[in-house]
């Protein structure tokens, strides 16, 4: 059963952007420490809405909203996320959301968005794409989702793939919901149904992460992000409800987002302008 929000959400539609000068102080520290570099910008059309699909990384806002940020200055652009309906349970954290423009991720709120030429933004992975076990990093874990797919189908919206290339590895995982599963008292909890009730079978547990000399302090990892070519899905409206054509659109993203990850991760290989300081504070036990 899904429990109710504990607050009713506001209109998705009655929203204004924030000051990009207020975004820009609010981010400064983290700009400074992460040193974003955004590329394929010139696929980004402030005229031509469209459905932004990409990976989550760790925790989820290490890196998306410097992303946000660089769109929203470069191109005038200001993204509507698609939220996991979990963040809008959480005191003071949704309120956090609801003042950037993120929205609970329902088809009924998606479809008004798009019938309002909105640009939107999702993780199909969601909570449990953020809330990594080790060996997780940069891999998609959307299990049998597909709804992305069938509402950019349904309103011909294109969707463009994204990639995001930096923040996991900012942090080592030492304990994560799987190990968790497997104690004894994981065991104990998921007997009671609280696992389920509570954490939704651990998707919603987040893992226990060490950065810089032990503490929980990030990395100060390098974050690179890259827009890849449109997708059209124009042609495959009349076929939105058809399952097989949902995941032919949904293995299409994949494989694109997998093919950013590859070029970022030479781009980063490639980069030579790394200060003493962050490659100081980016060294890992046994480097």
């Amino acid at each position: 059963m899904v429990p109710p929000m504990s607050r009713a959400l506001p209109d998705p539609l009655n929203f204004t952007p924030p000051p990009l000068s207020r975004l820009k102080r609010q981010l400064w520290l983290q700009q400074q420490w992460f040193a974003p570099q955004t590329f394929g910008m010139e696929h980004l059309d402030p005229s031509r809405p469209a459905l932004y699909v990409g990976n989550h990384t760790i925790y989820g806002v290490l890196d998306a909203p410097l992303m946000l940020l660089d769109v929203y200055e470069k191109t005038g652009i200001y993204f509507r996320s698609l939220g996991d309906r979990f963040h809008f349970d959480v005191p003071v954290w949704r309120d956090l959301l609801l003042d950037g423009g993120a929205v609970h991720g329902t088809p009924e709120v998606c479809s008004a968005l798009m019938n309002a030429g909105e640009h939107i933004i999702v993780f199909p992975g969601g909570a449990r794409e953020v809330m990594k076990n080790r060996g997780e990093e940069y891999r998609l874990v959307w299990k049998n989702r597909t709804g992305f797919a069938r509402m950019a189908m349904q309103h011909g919206y294109d969707i463009i793939p994204f990639a995001a290339l930096g923040a996991d590895d900012a942090y080592s995982i030492r304990y994560d919901s799987q190990r968790f599963r497997q104690s004894l008292l994981g065991k104990v909890v998921r007997k009671t149904g609280l696992m389920d009730s509570l954490f939704r079978g651990g998707d919603t547990l987040g893992p226990l992460v060490t950065g810089v000399a032990g503490t929980t302090i990030p990395r100060p990892e390098k974050m690179y992000f890259m827009f890849g070519e449109r997708i059209s899905t124009a042609a495959l409206q009349d076929e939105y409800q058809n399952k097989a054509a949902q995941w032919q659109v949904r293995k299409q993203v994949e494989m694109a987002i997998y093919n950013q990850l590859d070029t970022l991760r030479g781009i980063r290989a490639k980069d030579t302008d790394w200060s003493w300081w962050r490659k100081k504070l980016i060294a890992r036990p046994g480097q």
